[in-house]
């Protein structure tokens, strides 16, 4: 097992991965910028070292430097949480050439998966649904032209090694093609050091549903549930929630059985989660799979009452599932919300000081999960996630209320934050009543919804 484990991340994460670390006894790193020096999870954690400035490429992402920290503090397994370098083959590879346990898939598995057309052939070959397409990369304008000539538009043109909605460009028009393919090129290659874009048609009002899942090294895979995750901004999620009003039995059963055919046929072994759409007529298609612990795992955990990261932390270490499928049971219904240093009606950044805090009551049934205290510092150099709040409850009703009234108590000075914002899409009425797709947030912004807070 695990004895001492380095974590290289920031922000709530860091805290989120030390409490389960003292529960089962594991000593923890942080590392940390300078930026990051006075974070409260540089001193809940055993240890903390410096790896560089507040320029991440000098600090999270510097891959000497982490290694080099689990080196000095006598580390033997590296959790690198979500973000920066979490799903980079590169650092997977440095982390096993050092001799330590990598917490995730396999730095090989990882350089595979970097590339979404190889996760659509690979889910397309497997007879699992994927996003109508191309499979391959197109490599100039011509070939966009001619796919849209036969397919129509709008079309997305899509970072072959993207991540996170970066880099995701809409082509309405074959009049837009060159602009647009030269621009999410660009983006590509400074985004992801991989210029390669794909296509995608576009899904009629798309819900974005995932499905989490854990795989052992010996050929098991269980599923945990899907998550809604369709309240997105940007293509970056803002509420996500479990289980997903829209899913029946019959559907959910079809998702795991598409997971696992996708998952065993890789040979997957950690946590991931493998990301879907469905479109308003309910055809459910693959879209990507995500090699890392979520944001959004929470809700996950409130259902099914597993702690993702101790699993983490077992599989990497060699353990085998000892659950199986029909052990899962999912119980109520959970929401989260991301906080963020943001203006609620500009969404501009809000770097600054903390200065004042106040949480709401926490308890079996409301979880915070940050790595906030009066006098952070939250610098201009990263997210601006400050916080996930999440509820559960035995419905979604309740567990909305719950939620919305840890928002209202959950009180910050000295940045603005996000959680008027988050009131209005869960007060709002189509919200409430389930009936929503990823444009939700656009079309809320655009009528100009208002609520009484």
């Amino acid at each position: 097992m695990i004895s001492k484990l380095l974590i290289a991340n920031r922000g709530e994460i860091v805290s989120r991965v030390i409490r389960t670390c003292r529960r089962m006894g594991v000593a923890t790193v942080a590392v940390y910028s300078t930026a990051d020096q006075n974070a409260a999870y540089v001193r809940q954690a055993d240890e903390a070292v410096l790896i560089g400035p507040a320029n991440p490429v000098q600090s999270y992402l510097n891959i000497e430097a982490l290694i080099e920290a689990a080196r000095k503090t006598g580390a033997d397994a590296v959790h690198p949480g979500y973000g920066f370098l979490s799903e980079r083959g590169a650092f997977a590879e440095a982390v096993e050439q050092a001799g330590l346990i990598w917490v995730g898939p396999s730095s090989k598995l990882l350089r595979a998966i970097s590339s979404k057309c190889y996760c659509r052939r690979l889910a397309a070959a497997e007879g699992v649904p994927v996003i109508p397409g191309t499979l391959e990369p197109v490599t100039d304008p011509g070939e966009v032209i001619a796919f849209g000539r036969k397919h129509g538009y709008p079309l997305f043109l899509k970072p072959d090694k993207g991540g996170g909605g970066k880099g995701i460009e809409v082509i309405k028009s074959e009049a837009q093609v060159a602009e647009v393919f030269q621009r999410a090129s660009s983006i590509a290659q400074m985004a992801f050091g991989f210029a390669a874009c794909y296509l995608e048609q576009v899904v009629s009002k798309p819900r974005h549903i995932e499905v989490q899942f854990l795989a052992d090294r010996h050929g098991h895979c269980v599923c945990l549930g899907e998550r809604e995750c369709s309240i997105q901004r940007r293509h970056q999620k803002i509420i996500e929630e479990a289980p997903s009003v829209v899913v029946t039995p019959t559907d959910r059963e079809r998702i795991f059985d598409y997971t696992r055919r996708i998952i065993l046929k890789m040979g997957y072994q950690g946590a991931g989660t493998i990301e879907g759409l469905r479109s308003d007529n309910g055809d459910y298609y693959f879209m990507e799979i995500n090699a890392r612990l979520q944001v959004e795992h929470p809700v996950t955990e409130f259902l099914t009452g597993i702690d993702i990261v101790e699993s983490q932390l077992r599989l990497a270490s060699g353990d085998q599932l000892d659950f199986n499928q029909s052990d899962v049971r999912l119980t109520g219904h959970a929401v989260e919300a991301r906080v963020y240093a943001e203006d609620p009606v500009t969404f501009f950044p809000s770097p600054g000081t903390i200065t004042k805090i106040q949480f709401p009551e926490m308890g079996a049934h409301l979880r915070i999960d940050h790595a906030l205290e009066e006098g952070t510092v939250v610098p201009p150099y990263y997210d601006p996630l400050l916080a996930k709040v999440i509820a559960w409850d035995t419905n979604r009703p309740q567990a909305i209320d719950r939620l919305v009234k840890a928002l209202k108590d959950f009180q910050i000075e000295g940045v603005k934050y996000t959680s008027p914002s988050n009131i209005n899409i869960l007060r709002h009425p189509k919200f409430l009543d389930g009936d929503f797709s990823t444009a939700f947030v656009h079309d809320m912004l655009h009528e100009k919804a208002t609520v009484d807070l």
